[in-house]
């Protein structure tokens, strides 16, 4: 009677040279076991050889003198990445936030241990997004916080507000969202490209290529520079994964009902850059109820409360 083979193992202390004569003949059973081995082998060395090769980065920060923080590159990042990630200005930003007088490491009682650098998009020579996990402890419970960051750094967007025939009209731009899967209407916006960068400057410029309008830079108003001091004059959509700040600008203008009419409908954006946009233009009093974008909500309700307290300048 036959007996059934099994592979073993202990097969693996055999050599390669003595399990490759054994396999030579295709009915040989050792033939599908040498490949297991071989696969199971290399998948160790493969391991092995990432785990010495990680590549890691130490820093020293102020806030924390007796406590060095890694940088480790997560699997499949590469060394220009990770090295382009540390040095970026959204990191550096990050790093000056949570050590400011507000900062998470203020008053000593959480420890920043390790982050681990995720994802790296880069806008041509700049890092453009930017996804890293913090060890952020509480020093108290020995607990992590929660520490995902997804990093895009500052922005800007307009509220422009267009008077014609007695009413006021507001410019929406529509654009395909792939995060939340369908087109969204929102204030014509765009991310400044570094972190002192002109904010009345993109703001102008993003507005032309996303609706053709040119906005005169003295007719430009900042809208969070009515927040109080201690919000940094930014808004902040979602502090609970994303690092963006929005500075929020209005523009007041009349127009004849020719130009209303040229803007609906009108396909804009820079295709070479996958921007595919067509603006609409709605009236300001429905404003609030058609679009769920979190730019045209927070604008409008701070235009409005700065219009109440009479903080608005007054139009020609």
């Amino acid at each position: 009677m036959a007996i059934p083979f099994r592979c073993s193992t202990s097969m693996a202390m055999l050599s390669f040279s003595y399990i490759n004569k054994l396999a030579a003949s295709s009915s040989s059973p050792l033939l599908h076991c040498r490949t297991v081995i071989s696969r199971r082998i290399s998948a160790k060395m493969a391991t092995e050889s990432s785990s010495s090769l990680q590549i890691t980065h130490t820093i020293k920060l102020p806030a924390q003198p007796n406590d060095s923080v890694t940088v480790v590159a997560a699997p499949g990042v590469s060394d220009s990445d990770f090295r382009n990630a540390i040095g970026s200005s959204l990191f550096e930003q990050w790093l000056k936030n949570i050590q400011s007088e507000k900062g998470l490491l203020a008053d000593g009682s959480l420890s920043l241990k390790q982050v681990l650098i995720q994802g790296v998009d880069m806008f041509g020579k700049r890092v453009g997004f930017l996804k890293f996990k913090a060890d952020v402890i509480d020093k108290e419970t020995g607990q992590k916080v929660p520490g995902i960051v997804f990093a895009r750094g500052p922005a800007v967007a307009v509220l422009i507000l267009l008077n014609s025939e007695g009413k006021t009209y507001t410019v929406l731009t529509e654009q395909v969202r792939v995060p939340v899967g369908r087109p969204v209407l929102e204030l014509p916006a765009g991310m400044l490209d570094d972190n002192v960068g002109d904010v009345v400057g993109t703001a102008i410029r993003e507005v032309e290529e996303e609706t053709g309008i040119q906005l005169n830079l003295d007719d430009m108003i900042d809208l969070t520079s009515f927040l109080d001091p201690s919000t940094g004059c930014k808004v902040i959509p979602s502090p609970g994964g994303c690092d963006e700040e929005l500075s929020l600008l209005l523009y007041r203008g009349s127009v004849d009902a020719d130009v209303i009419k040229q803007l609906q409908g009108k396909e804009t954006g820079l295709r070479e850059h996958g921007e595919l946009i067509k603006v609409h233009v709605v009236p300001y009093d429905t404003l609030w109820r058609i679009t769920p974008d979190a730019k045209v909500l927070m604008s409008v309700a701070i235009y409005e409360m700065a219009k109440k307290e009479g903080l608005l300048p007054s139009t020609n």
